[in-house]
């Protein structure tokens, strides 16, 4: 069975949905969508076949460099990433080709894990624990693209925190995971839209922030650099 055809799964992408449409008809813009727990342990945990798939609104965007207030937060968790832009409308898994890569960006994603991950229903129903993106600009991708000549390091407080030679080893391998995203969306009358921004999970383990923590940033070689500075962590 896919994950998008498993009940729990099912059960919070409709709540979810539910919330996506009722933030767009008071006026919030959607730019895209956002990939999590794709990794190999998480897809165990939860029975799951794909990464679980949540909603990105315009609100959520902050510029690269700036401040991120993260007063108040439970648990705030840094996690760098590959964003993606769709250059084509996609249908379903059956239609997505590599093509639909238009470009890419290092990206980080800035979560509240405000409940312990258990239940894949309940994270769905929250989207995902989703709270800030930033980008770097995007470069071109295409069909061709060769993922694996990306080289990449996460910084933290301006200090090495990690490196990355394998940007699709801690997500799976692109092209698979956004046809499995193309697939969940078509099951609940979604689809990828051209110009959508997708964030692909974290290419390194998440990063649990402290009260001392100032900047994260994440790098690629020849690809632009993305930064957030912190603020008011718990």
């Amino acid at each position: 069975m896919s994950s998008y055809q498993s009940a729990p799964v099912a059960a919070g992408m409709a709540v979810q949905a539910a919330e996506r449409r009722a933030r767009i008809t008071a006026g919030e813009r959607p730019i895209g969508w956002k990939l999590g727990f794709g990794t190999p342990a998480a897809l165990a945990k939860f029975s799951l076949s794909a990464p679980l798939v949540g909603y990105m609104m315009e609100k959520s965007i902050i510029a690269s460099g700036a401040e991120a207030d993260l007063s108040g937060w439970v648990k705030p968790v840094a996690e760098p990433e590959i964003a993606v832009r769709i250059g084509a409308d996609v249908a379903d898994g059956a239609a997505f080709t590599p093509a639909a890569i238009e470009a890419f960006a290092p990206a980080i994603e800035l979560a509240d894990l405000f409940f312990p991950p258990e239940d894949a229903e309940k994270i769905l129903a929250h989207n995902i624990y989703h709270r800030f993106v930033l980008h770097a600009p995007f470069q071109p991708a295409g069909a061709d693209f060769d993922w694996s000549r990306l080289r990449g390091t996460v910084l933290r407080n301006g200090e090495a925190h990690a490196s990355v030679d394998d940007v699709e080893a801690n997500t799976g391998r692109f092209a698979e995971i956004l046809r499995t995203c193309a697939d969940t969306l078509a099951a609940g009358g979604e689809r990828l839209r051209k110009g959508d921004i997708v964030i692909l999970g974290s290419v390194v383990p998440p990063i649990f922030l402290a009260p001392d923590d100032t900047e994260v940033a994440f790098e690629i070689a020849g690809a632009g650099r993305v930064s957030a500075r912190l603020r008011g962590g718990a």
